[in-house]
């Protein structure tokens, strides 16, 4: 080697570019060194498993007795297109306990047969799911 760079011969050359093949575009090229999801999806399982829910929480005998006299009034004043804030529990689809969530609407029906509440959006809330009902016809209650 006598004392020089090994690549000395080469070390100039200009650089090859193929005639035959396409030159490979600089996202492809990147491609080549990044990392292999191996476990497609276990990140994904992974904040599902962390992902928090709320557990249900059951409404005492009084509590209960206010929703069903609130229930009444509904029916009785379905004419007049009550707005109500309703206050109701979802259970999650995917693992135990749910969300408490709130809908803000006018009462379009109740019902009582299927036990669902049905707001003018067409929003549709399971009355067993329900804790609360808030509006102005309720001022008259505790």
């Amino acid at each position: 080697m006598n004392g020089k760079n090994k690549y000395e011969d080469i070390i100039n050359l200009p650089h090859h570019v193929s005639s035959t093949r396409p030159q490979m575009s600089m996202a492809d090229r990147a491609a080549q060194f990044s990392p292999f999801a191996a476990l497609t999806g276990h990140d994904a399982a992974i904040k599902e498993t962390a992902r928090l829910t709320d557990s249900r929480t059951e409404l005492d005998e009084e509590a209960l007795s206010i929703l069903n006299m609130k229930f009444q009034m509904l029916i009785e004043k379905m004419d007049c297109e009550p707005t109500v804030t309703i206050s109701y529990f979802k259970p999650d689809e995917r693992k135990d306990g749910g969300a408490y969530l709130e809908a803000t609407g006018v009462l379009k029906k109740m019902d009582e047969h299927e036990r669902i509440l049905v707001l003018t959006n067409g929003q549709k809330i399971r009355m067993d799911d329900v804790i609360d009902i808030e509006g102005d016809i309720f001022a008259c209650l505790p």
